[in-house]
């Protein structure tokens, strides 16, 4: 009997995965993905032939395996599918010591949002897939409560921002919680 009846109860229940394990991209561009993946994350190869790699930035086996498919088309942005997939880091000093270095290298984001609850760079791949690099803005809203605001329901994208203004002021000293909130660092 408390078989069945632990089996109803584990049918009930909610089971969450821990965590998103990795993503696979599959690409006409191998070599120049590639080398935009690992720059973007600082990368290491786990594994790679002239098909696939495995990439990691962490304790991961693996976070992002490319594949090398040069009979597809490239990705379409105006086709159905997934819009872009976020990474958060842990302090907002991370992301914007990530902009810098990406910047010099030429990795530039294409949009800057201050969504509320997160501080945003999105960027595109050579595919044009879009990424997003966020910090939670926990200094400065209540993440999940920040959806039941009023500031939310007006604008529920959130307020663009130069990523430059961001950065010189938070090297010139500015308090976190007053650069994550939204009007910061507002565009010229």
């Amino acid at each position: 009997m408390s078989n069945s009846t632990d089996a109803e109860e584990n049918r009930r229940r909610r089971i969450t995965p821990k965590q998103m394990a990795h993503m696979v991209i599959k690409t006409p561009r191998f070599e120049e993905v590639v080398a935009w993946y690992k720059t973007l994350f600082q990368a290491d190869t786990v594994f790679e032939n002239e098909r696939v790699i495995f990439l990691t930035f962490d304790d991961e086996h693996h976070r992002i395996a490319i594949a090398h498919a040069p009979d597809i088309d490239s990705y379409d942005p105006k086709r159905g599918g997934i819009d872009h997939v976020a990474y958060s880091y842990g302090s907002l000093d991370d992301l914007i010591y990530t902009y810098e270095r990406l910047k010099s290298a030429n990795i530039i984001p294409h949009w800057c949002i201050n969504h509320g609850p997160t501080t945003s760079f999105y960027y595109r791949d050579p595919d044009g897939v879009r990424v997003e690099l966020q910090v939670d803005n926990v200094a400065a809203v209540d993440p999940r409560g920040f959806f039941q605001t009023d500031v939310f329901a007006k604008n529920s994208v959130g307020v663009d921002f130069d990523p430059d203004v961001l950065a010189a002021k938070f090297h010139a000293g500015v308090a976190e919680a007053d650069l994550m909130k939204q009007g910061s660092a507002p565009v010229a």
